[in-house]
């Protein structure tokens, strides 16, 4: 096979899409993100990579904590508006059912099937981005998208993102079992 030099800046990845959310000034907030990802598992630790810019960032400093929402693929019309219109210039507080965690700050999506509460635990300044380290606190998990008191990713139904540009996808099917095809 012949490789030639693409000149992309970004690699085109699947990524899963989330709602970011911080209360700023003592509303909630939500943005969409999709990079993010998990650091390490004791103590569990993911990272989210978002603008300088970014109106949640404020509530994200201010309180010290954060969550990250999971939307199921029926909400891609809501989960795209929160990407393109600032809480600077549009209040998203009224937008989803809001409930409050263990923090008493972090802001989660009761429509959202799967919630992670987060502390923030660091921060680092790229040149454009700001990299968001948080220590998982609690996750909550609508019962129904439970299969044997673990995640069923079928009922989560989670909302992917194609990069850079999109399209939002959906989960297919079942290619083998991870850890034991090899």
């Amino acid at each position: 096979m012949k490789k030639i030099r693409t000149g992309w800046k970004l690699p085109p990845l699947c990524l899963p899409v989330a709602l970011l959310g911080a209360n700023v000034s003592g509303k909630p907030n939500f943005f969409t993100i999709a990079w993010f990802n998990m650091l390490q598992e004791n103590p569990p630790l993911l990272a989210a990579s978002m603008g300088k810019t970014y109106y949640t960032r404020q509530g994200i400093k201010e309180n010290k904590t954060f969550s990250l929402n999971i939307p199921p693929t029926h909400m891609a019309k809501i989960v795209d508006y929160c990407g393109l219109h600032s809480g600077s210039e549009v209040d998203k507080s009224h937008l989803f059912d809001v409930f409050y965690g263990k923090l008493k700050t972090a802001p989660m999506v009761n429509e959202c099937l799967l919630n992670i509460e987060c502390k923030l635990v660091d921060s680092k300044e790229l040149d454009t981005m700001d990299l968001i380290i948080g220590q998982i606190v609690q996750i909550y998990c609508e019962k129904k998208c439970l299969s044997d008191n673990k995640p069923d990713y079928k009922r989560i139904d989670p909302l992917l993102f194609f990069m850079p540009e999109g399209p939002y996808l959906k989960t297919g099917n079942v290619i083998a079992k991870a850890f034991d095809v090899g």
